[in-house]
């Protein structure tokens, strides 16, 4: 299945999620699926350290569990909305009476899922709150930026700086693909697939070829933003 465009922050980096659920099994396997689409997550697994990893990671959208072992979902709720008032926040209940659903919207949730739900649809309603939310999808513009680097799927330009950097097809599909994911390493296997649609690891050196053509107009004579990570694959992110 192809995966849909990730939405992101305006700077071009991951949505970042906070998944609170007391059963690890479920907040990982949610995690899971999210970070696949392209988010970055975290996970708690009590209200008090739901609220501590709010403070810290000022999450973009929370999936909260309605039952919790210390104090429940809409104590969290208020908790969390205190600090952020309209954070999109995803209930997940195995009730599925009126008055919960009456009385989670009305604390403030903008959504609800009563389990046992699929993954296809936690992405789904997440991805539908976030639009609302007004967070920028990218298969809606065709501009990506990642720090001074932007580049226009449509007239097929791109800019480091405000200098336009002339790129080969292949070239232009490889930043393409890093710039959609941003801030994610992303394995030889993965680029061969996505950029040249086939896998097959005797190839591996011509992504090792194309990072260092891209290297040499992207990062020639600025802060790098095309990183190696030994042993994992590459990543792209703002230069520092």
């Amino acid at each position: 299945m192809e995966q849909a465009h990730p939405l992101t922050r305006p700077d071009g980096s991951p949505l970042r999620l906070l998944v609170v659920d007391d059963e690890v099994n479920i907040a990982e396997l949610i995690a899971m699926a999210l970070r696949y689409e392209g988010w970055h997550v975290s996970t708690a697994h009590t209200g008090s350290r739901a609220v501590a990893a709010a403070k810290e990671h000022r999450p973009d959208a929370v999936v909260l569990d309605i039952m919790l072992p210390d104090f429940d979902g809409m104590e969290v709720l208020r908790r969390i909305r205190s600090l952020d008032p309209d954070v999109p926040v995803l209930f997940l209940t195995a009730r599925d009476a009126v008055e919960d659903r009456i009385a989670g919207l009305t604390a403030g949730g903008d959504d609800y899922v009563t389990k046992p739900f699929s993954l296809e649809e936690v992405v789904a309603r997440l991805r539908a709150l976030m639009r609302r939310a007004g967070a920028r999808q990218e298969a809606s513009s065709s501009v990506l930026t990642v720090g001074d680097l932007t580049l226009d799927e449509d007239s097929r330009e791109v800019f480091r700086a405000g200098e336009e950097v002339p790129l080969t097809a292949t070239e232009f599909e490889l930043l393409r693909f890093l710039m959609r994911n941003p801030r994610r390493v992303l394995s030889k296997a993965q680029i061969l697939d996505r950029v040249w649609n086939y896998d097959f690891g005797g190839q591996a050196n011509v992504v090792e070829l194309y990072i260092s053509y891209l290297r040499k107009k992207i990062d020639a004579g600025r802060q790098p933003m095309i990183h190696t990570m030994r042993g994992a694959g590459y990543v792209l992110k703002p230069a520092p």
